[in-house]
C-alpha cells in the first residue's frame, strides 16, 4: 500500500506540473479521453522513474553538496530537485516515454509543483496512527 501511495503522489505531482507548465509535457493528444488513455501509463512509469531517482540518486547528491546547501540556507535544494526532474526527463527519453522538460526554469518550477502537490496528497491521506 505504501508503494501505491508513493507512486500516486509522484504521478499527481507530475500531472499537475505538466498541466500548469508549457515546458513540461507528454507527447500525444492534448485533450479528451484519448489524452487520458495514451498518457496514463507513461505518467506512472515516469513517476516510478522520478521516485527511483529521488530514492537512490538524490540523497547522494545532497550528501555531497551538504556544505553548499548550508551555505545557501537550503536554496540549493531547489536546484537539486530541478536537476533530478531533468534527469528523470532524460531517462524517460531513453525509454521513449514521451516525457519532456524544456529548460532549467521549467524544471525548477516543476520541481516546486511536484513537491507542493506531493505534500498536499500526503496531507490529505489518512494517517496510519
Amino acid at each position: 500500500m505504501r508503494f501505491v501511495t508513493w507512486l500516486l503522489t509522484y504521478a499527481a505531482g507530475l500531472a499537475v506540473a505538466a498541466w500548469l507548465l508549457d515546458g513540461i509535457f507528454f507527447d500525444g493528444p492534448a485533450n479528451g479521453q484519448a489524452e487520458i488513455q495514451e498518457k496514463i501509463l507513461p505518467l506512472f512509469v515516469v513517476a516510478l522513474i522520478l521516485g527511483l531517482v529521488s530514492t537512490f540518486i538524490e540523497p547522494v547528491i545532497k550528501l555531497i553538496s551538504l556544505p553548499f546547501i548550508i551555505l545557501t540556507l537550503g536554496f540549493l535544494l531547489l536546484v537539486i530537485n530541478a536537476l533530478m526532474l531533468l534527469l528523470t526527463a532524460r531517462l524517460a527519453d531513453a525509454f521513449d516515454l514521451g516525457f519532456h522538460v524544456e529548460g532549467f526554469w521549467n524544471a525548477l518550477l516543476g520541481a516546486i509543483i511536484v513537491t507542493i502537490v506531493g505534500w498536499g496528497v500526503r496531507t490529505a491521506l489518512p494517517s496510519r496512527d
